[in-house]
């Protein structure tokens, strides 16, 4: 169970770390004012955008590795002298 509660830890921070520099980029490039309700949202909104296109996009790699850890697995198993 610790290295389930480790690994929740160290993704919250990467979480963190990519949002500040995400909701500053966007508070820059559009002139946001993020004392403003209605904009806060919109930089929340966008965020939550970009964490579930990144989820999907590493769901694709880690399906990927999967798929092709077991391949290697088989070729080895064959690879094996018996």
């Amino acid at each position: 169970m610790k290295i389930n509660k480790d690994l929740i830890i160290i993704l919250i921070i990467v979480i963190i770390g990519m949002f500040i520099p995400f909701f500053g980029s966007i508070v820059i490039n559009f002139g946001l004012d993020f004392t403003k309700p209605g904009d806060l949202i919109k930089v929340v909104s966008t965020f939550g955008w970009f964490l579930i296109i990144f989820a999907v996009e590493l769901s694709v790699v880690f399906i990927y590795f999967q798929i092709t850890s077991k391949n290697a697995e088989k070729k080895l198993e064959k690879l094996k002298p018996k």
